[in-house]
């Protein structure tokens, strides 16, 4: 592998682990993929560091459980700053 690339594997590690960012906001952050963001951290971060890949799964692992509830508040703030028609009776 790359060194460049298991340097970058170990930077989006750390970015999730002290950020708790989702792999979209790490994808955006390093300018890559979402899929390259997973690759990263799951497969080769495991051969690299497993300890710190490791960690970084778990904080994804959160945010995977969490993201319904993030995409209900987007969709709620969504709705709030709509302006809706007024009915006519």
């Amino acid at each position: 592998m790359k060194t460049y690339i298991e340097e970058r594997a170990v930077e989006v590690a750390n970015f999730i682990i002290n950020s708790n960012a989702t792999v979209r906001e790490t994808a955006k952050k390093f300018g890559i993929s979402k899929s390259t963001v997973h690759k990263d951290v799951t497969e080769r971060l495991s051969k690299i560091n497993p300890k710190l890949a490791g960690e970084a799964r778990r904080v994804l692992e959160i945010n995977k459980s969490e993201r319904h509830i993030r995409g209900g508040l987007a969709t709620k703030e969504k709705y709030l700053h709509q302006h809706l028609p007024l009915k006519k009776f």
